[in-house]
């Protein structure tokens, strides 16, 4: 049977990456993405380049009724098969002291990550749970672990959904679904070309900073057969920082 694997937040960065291991791996992608839409073309055509399967699936992770109208779709038309693999990588960086922040500026990046693992999630695991089977990675950032300054929001969800993942891993574990978190440190992404590297390096045993291919090879790992019982763990990727 074929399997499908849906990745938030994949038409960049580590959610790109991730698509592109999943579907060496033989999982037909779907690909979502919130309004870049030429990224994620990009995406497809590169899932596509090395031999994959990959199809779009556009909507906003924070916005249950685009979820539900998505995923319901799809379900429709593919009435034997179910989303083997789910890896909740979606979300948004609004840094700041917290004395400074915004309204807007916390709720969007917890809705954005925490909402966005809840109404995702909470639809997929109905196929998982008939199969009785499924694999679901949730990215996190050791932002969440260790907490960063100028990040308590990001912080803040991140540690959220680590919660979340341990909490779920428990509920699944007996059906057959793992649920872990993968846990960066500084990766080479959109999200950090805003940042002083040459700093950063300085901070990290490693001396570098990571690369999204990285991050994709742990996940990679987490969604397959050879890690069924492996689940409720947080692993870092994150040159021995933290």
């Amino acid at each position: 049977m074929k399997r499908y694997a849906l990745v938030t937040g994949a038409s960049r960065g580590i959610g790109r990456a991730i698509a592109i291991e999943l579907a060496k791996d033989g999982c037909s992608i779907l690909l979502n993405y919130k309004s870049n839409r030429a990224a994620a073309e990009e995406a497809k055509r590169l899932i596509e380049e090395a031999g994959g399967e990959a199809e779009l699936m556009p909507f906003d992770v924070s916005q249950p009724d685009a979820i539900n109208a998505a995923l319901d779709a799809w379900f429709a038309a593919h009435p034997n098969d179910y989303i083997d693999v789910l890896v909740n990588n979606a979300g948004i960086r609004k840094d700041g002291l917290m004395v400074f922040m915004t309204d807007e500026d916390w709720h969007d990046v917890l809705s954005s990550a925490t909402d966005g693992f809840f109404y995702t999630t909470r639809r997929v695991l109905q196929g998982m749970l008939y199969a009785h089977r499924g694999r679901i990675v949730n990215i996190t950032s050791i932002a969440g672990i260790y907490g960063t300054q100028g990040q308590a929001n990001y912080s803040a969800a991140k540690a959220a959904v680590i919660g979340a993942t341990k909490a779920l891993s428990k509920e699944m574990a007996a059906r057959n679904i793992t649920v872990n978190a993968v846990a960066p440190g500084y990766i080479t992404t959109d999200m950090t070309a805003d940042l002083d590297v040459a700093e950063l390096k300085k901070t990290i045993p490693a001396g570098r900073l990571g690369t999204p291919e990285e991050v994709a090879h742990l996940v990679s790992f987490l969604c397959s057969d050879k890690t069924s019982y492996i689940t409720g763990q947080v692993i870092s990727v994150a040159g021995g920082l933290g």
